[in-house]
């Protein structure tokens, strides 16, 4: 559909959408999702208790005395949650490797700030998130969160602007040890952060004894006790300290699922062969030496080892006859025993080849497992993580020291093995994983190793940029953030895999994703309503007249575009496309994931001209400055496709 003449006679401007410069008040979804529900328990836009409490009858507690957990602050970390964030993601493509290429993301800034504003573009779309929180034991923290101006607050903690008094010292803060100031921190870090679990997503976080009980209980109230996965034991040390009364070697990993399986309880379906989807033997352990298997009827699958096809107990679905098609001979379990699966389940194994009859065809029935089937499942995890099987503190320094050449960098840095374990349980070979305390980045180091095998799983970090200690051997050596370190770390990871890759000539096997887009967090490119007191008109219409244009003076086109793109709800995968044309500059912004796109410009006067060339139809999504619009074009493209303005 063109513009034409007769379409230019169209002068009165209609109302048009607004481009998203907001991001979004997730109590307020959270509540339009329960008017969804229960529409009959609001009254005038609001959710009535009283009236819910009828809704739910018995279901709803009201007892003057039952189980809660609260701590002071609480109020105020929920409404931190209706706070819009009030910054954006700025590319840095000099911290960057590859940036046009890759989909791996290592951002700079407060998390919270910043999972708002990946919130609607990443909502449901993660299979893992990892985090390594402060354990709040030193007094230490530097997450001062203000639900007013949480981007003042992280400016000022990051130096950015000044102000009397430093907010983001060394110095240790006397009140850093309470629970209910770590709790508080955490409390909305963690709501927003299940928001973009898929709904088979996992989320795991490291910590010590300090605030484990603390954790659980804050977990529970945000992902449901019922989606409560475990609480792995990692021994953190394996060397005895002779110095204090107790030797402490361990720590923990609290697991919770966002919406917990009721059947086939296993973290990675990956791993979960067909056949093993609707057998409960699946999950028995059986020794992968690869001494015991074979392959002595040349099975095109591969080595095989039989198992027992019987299992105690007795239930009367499981105690059929099975016929050796070969003999004829019958056979029914043992006594005091059953086959592992029901008869039809059963048949699809004997046509697929899997049951056996012994050596000599004559014998008890067995089950066949095949060693490139079982090799990549193994054993069924324990709750108890050992040193010698997933790293320690001492290997996870070891690690980065290797990189550093030789300078501990960081302290006390989770080993990649640790990590590699919980992707293998938790993720596949596409799923984004974030880690939003990302400390030296070894869940980018762990993701890249382990998609060494052709994998493509994506991470997201974030991390503050947290000064390191003056007289530290990160700041002699030049690094004066964590989040510098964070970045340098990938970096000659990605060197390191690419010089092995060479070396082994595997570069074209391993077409991993060896780079990540940096991004900071920053001040938004829009203006924000501040309002005026009192009835003065004057200035009432001078803080009016900043608003015919939102854009604050020195934008720069590809940061808005970058902002533009995220609150509308598309991910920093996203491409920018550079339209040519004589007239304006349009950029293409497209997401390849979501198979989504729209067009931009944000030039000051729009040309009709260049508008035509566009070729737009309703399907197209179109974003330009207001000020750019004159009431006919305006009119004619709301017609044409679909408009929204900044």
């Amino acid at each position: 559909m063109n513009i034409t003449k007769s379409d230019m006679m169209v002068k009165t401007r209609p109302k048009l959408e607004k481009a998203t410069i907001q991001t979004p008040d997730l109590l307020k979804e959270r509540l339009a999702e329960v008017g969804k529900l229960l529409p009959e328990a609001f009254s005038e836009g609001k959710l009535d208790m009283d009236k819910l409490k009828k809704v739910l009858g018995d279901l709803a507690d009201d007892r003057p005395e039952r189980y809660t957990f609260s701590w002071a602050g609480k109020r105020d970390a929920i409404r931190l949650l209706q706070v819009p964030a009030q910054g954006t993601l700025v590319p840095d493509k000099d911290q960057s490797v590859e940036f046009d290429k890759t989909e791996n993301m290592i951002i700079e800034g407060d998390n919270l700030e910043v999972l708002k504003l990946l919130y609607r573009s990443y909502f449901g779309r993660v299979k893992m998130i990892y985090i390594d929180p402060p354990y709040n034991r030193d007094a230490d923290t530097v997450y001062e969160d203000n639900y007013e101006a949480p981007l003042q607050a992280y400016l000022l903690q990051t130096e950015q602007i000044t102000e009397k008094g430093d907010m983001l010292t060394s110095k240790p803060d006397k009140q850093g040890r309470l629970h209910s100031r770590w709790l508080s921190m955490m409390y909305p870090r963690l709501f927003v952060a299940r928001q973009l679990l898929s709904d088979d997503g996992v989320i795991f976080v490291s910590i010590d004894d300090n605030e484990v009980h603390n954790l659980r209980l804050i977990m529970n109230g945000i992902f449901g006790e019922e989606n409560f996965v475990n609480t792995f034991a990692w021994q953190a040390r394996t060397s005895r300290q002779n110095d204090t009364d107790i030797s402490i070697n361990h720590e923990y990993i609290v697991a919770y699922a966002k919406n917990r399986r009721k059947v086939n309880r296993r973290l990675k379906p990956s791993n979960i062969k067909e056949w093993y989807k609707v057998m409960e033997f699946a999950y028995f352990p059986l020794p992968l030496d690869k001494n015991r298997f074979s392959n002595p009827d040349n099975d095109s699958r591969g080595d095989w080892a039989a198992h027992p096809f019987d299992a105690p107990g007795i239930r009367k679905n499981l105690s059929y006859k099975i016929k050796n098609p070969k003999t004829g001979q019958e056979f029914l379990p043992p006594r005091g025993r059953h086959w592992r699966v029901e008869e039809e389940i059963f048949k699809k194994l004997l046509a697929d080849k899997r049951i056996v009859f012994g050596v000599s065809g004559e014998a008890r029935p067995l089950l066949k497992y095949f060693y490139n089937e079982r090799k990549d499942y193994g054993r069924v995890d324990t709750t108890w993580f050992t040193g010698k099987n997933r790293g320690t503190v001492t290997e996870g320094t070891s690690e980065i020291q290797e990189l550093f050449d030789g300078i501990i960098i960081f302290d006390f840095p989770k080993p990649t093995r640790l990590i590699r374990s919980l992707l293998t349980i938790a993720t596949k070979n596409e799923d984004f994983v974030i880690d939003f305390f990302a400390g030296s980045g070894t869940t980018a180091h762990a993701v890249m190793e382990l998609n060494k095998d052709g994998g493509n799983r994506k991470f997201i970090l974030v991390q503050l940029p947290e000064p390191t200690l003056e007289d530290s051997e990160a700041r002699k050596a030049g690094y004066k953030t964590i989040s510098e370190i964070c970045r340098e770390r990938v970096r000659r990871v990605i060197k390191k895999i690419k010089k092995e890759n060479a070396q082994e000539k595997l570069a074209e096997k391993r077409e991993c994703d060896l780079g990540f887009k940096a991004f900071t967090l920053a001040e938004s490119n829009f203006r924000s309503w501040k309002g005026v007191e009192g009835k003065d008109a004057k200035k009432y219409t001078e803080q009016m007249a900043l608003y015919v244009d939102p854009l604050k003076p020195k934008w720069k086109p590809e940061d808005v575009i970058w902002e533009v793109a995220l609150k509308e709800g598309f991910g920093l995968c996203s491409k920018i496309e550079k339209l040519a044309h004589k007239e304006n500059i349009i950029y293409k912004v497209t997401e390849p994931q979501k198979q989504q796109s729209f067009l931009i410009c944000l030039d000051g006067e729009l040309k009709e001209s260049a508008v035509r060339a566009l070729n737009l139809d309703k399907d197209d999504i179109f974003i330009c400055r207001d000020v750019a619009l004159s009431d006919e074009l305006a009119a004619n493209l709301a017609l044409q496709c679909r408009l929204k303005t900044i």
